[in-house]
């Protein structure tokens, strides 16, 4: 719409009744008429259901049958529109602001140096600034380390990864997807390659902080889960740092940043998807998220589930009942589609132009790297790595020596037990209501690819890769009926902070012990 067509100023020769002023400025200036007030046969109202905020008392019967006189209409004050719509907007999302700001300071606070400085993995910003060049490599020359990037060599025609002494005509790219480059993108078109990418991921966590607590709040309100405001604002802290979220939170970094702002996007994505009422708006933050996180793409599954079965009916006989009347679910579907549409489309063609296929984010091409040898031999995904991501994700433990007292992690792994021990609990729901299992087969489906996968995310507090359904295994625990004044749940609430305390203060990454950066 073009600025010409801007909302224009009331004339004063419309009538007065439209343009009454209430207390607060211009607020019931632009609210709606009410025709029911204005009929002289509806009945009249009792003083409490008078609307706060209106300037005029309930008119008697005297009043009635005299005529009121006309008031001229009250200028309103430039920018009273805005600032009253800000305060309305502060006042519906008041725990949401509160959450953010508690997050933020807290985060910022343990990122502690962290976060005045770029970190030692900014791949994003590099991505970001290439764009911002024109080019759609990045370019060599201004490389900040030769850590996880992608490199393509064309070898009589065909793609394959660099190997040896790199050339000049070797391409490099960013071997992760790209939606967190476009999200840095406006801010690095001002920073150019000094943009913060720590800072950054601070205020994306705290976002994503609110994010879920908006998330269940919306699932309470639909009648999804039965916990109150106080019961949300504690699930909501213990995202932040009662599980791997915290230490992902405080580092920037490529592997991080990644995590962190994926678990930002799927709250936006299940809030959507819930009861597939926003299928559009939930296909573009699926997109988002996928495109941030590729495991992401097989929560799909949790929207399917919800356009064929959005109902509190048994799901067999809405599958049933789908023969006759599928036209809605089909119609949802295809929005949906359409809503990612456009995002995977942009990267299909991206991918191709990079490595010649579709699905290749640049994982098979990383350039002088240590799962090199497994990807040529087993490729990316294969069952071999089996054991070892089950081990890192539910068996590896910490490490105590007593003289002198330390405690040490495996860099490999920690078993979600000690940094997640709210999903004890999980196992056991008092109440398994519509969305148990929708939930709990969108957490499968994503969780398997991974430990499937070539990597266990090393190096790492915990197993990180977790973190990727995280928010899905605290909504089963909000719909489970677990209260979280129950002792064992106090108790393992309590455990889950003091370790991801521990991870966010002792955690030193690959750059710090390794690279020595």
């Amino acid at each position: 719409m073009s600025r010409s067509k801007s909302k224009r100023p009331r004339s004063s020769s419309e009538p007065a009744a439209s343009s009454q002023v209430s207390t607060e400025g211009a607020h019931a200036a632009s609210a709606p008429s009410q025709p029911e007030a204005a009929s002289p046969s509806s009945s009249p109202q009792p003083a409490d259901a008078v609307q706060e905020g209106t300037s005029s008392p309930v008119p008697g019967p005297e009043a009635a049958s005299s005529p009121a006189p006309v008031a001229s209409p009250a200028p309103v004050a430039s920018g009273s529109v805005p600032l009253s719509a800000l305060r309305l907007w502060l006042s519906a999302y008041r725990v949401e602001v509160v959450l953010f700001l508690v997050a933020f300071v807290v985060l910022a606070s343990f990122s502690s140096q962290r976060f005045l400085r770029q970190s030692a993995a900014p791949h994003f910003v590099y991505q970001a600034q290439a764009w911002m060049e024109g080019r759609l490599d990045v370019d060599p020359q201004v490389l900040p380390n030769m850590e996880d990037w992608a490199c393509v060599r064309v070898v009589n025609g065909e793609k394959v990864r660099c190997s040896g002494r790199p050339l000049s005509t070797d391409r490099w790219f960013v071997s992760f997807p790209s939606f967190p480059a476009v999200a840095m993108l406006p801010f690095v078109a001002l920073h150019g390659y000094q943009f913060n990418d720590t800072s950054f991921g601070v205020i994306v966590g705290a976002l994503a902080v609110a994010l879920f607590y908006s998330l269940l709040r919306f699932l309470a309100k639909e009648g999804e889960t039965a916990r109150n405001r106080n019961e949300n604002v504690a699930l909501a802290l213990i995202l932040a740092f009662g599980t791997l979220f915290f230490y992902c939170a405080i580092r920037g970094e490529v592997w991080f940043s990644a995590e962190v702002m994926g678990v930002a996007l799927t709250c936006l994505y299940v809030r959507n998807a819930v009861r597939a009422q926003r299928p559009l708006l939930a296909g573009l933050f699926f997109s988002m998220a996928t495109l941030t996180r590729t495991p992401l793409l097989f929560t799909g599954l949790f929207f399917v589930l919800e356009a064929l079965c959005p109902g509190p009916e048994p799901r067999l006989a809405q599958l049933k009942a789908l023969s006759q009347n599928w036209r809605p679910a089909a119609r949802k579907l295809g929005l949906f589609t359409l809503g990612a549409a456009p995002l995977a489309a942009l990267a299909a063609a991206y991918n191709v132009y990079r490595y010649g296929r579709l699905s290749e984010f640049g994982h098979a091409y990383l350039f002088n790297n240590r799962v090199n040898a497994d990807i040529d031999r087993a490729g990316l995904f294969n069952w071999e790595y089996l054991p070892r991501n089950l081990e890192a994700a539910f068996f590896k433990l910490p490490s105590v020596s007593w003289s002198p007292f330390k405690l040490g992690y495996d860099p490999h792994g920690l078993t979600l037990l000690l940094t997640l021990p709210l999903l004890v609990f999980l196992l056991v729901p008092k109440v398994r209501p519509r969305l148990h299992w929708p939930v709990w087969l969108t957490v499968a489906v994503c969780a398997l690819p991974g430990l499937f996968y070539q990597n266990t995310g090393y190096m790492q507090f915990g197993f990180r890769f977790s973190l990727d359904y995280t928010p899905y295994l605290l909504m089963l625990f909000a719909l489970g009926g677990w209260s979280l004044r129950h002792r064992a749940v106090l108790a393992a609430v309590a455990l889950g902070v003091l370790v991801n305390f521990w991870g966010a203060v002792a955690f030193r990454g690959y750059t710090e012990l390794v690279r020595n950066w």
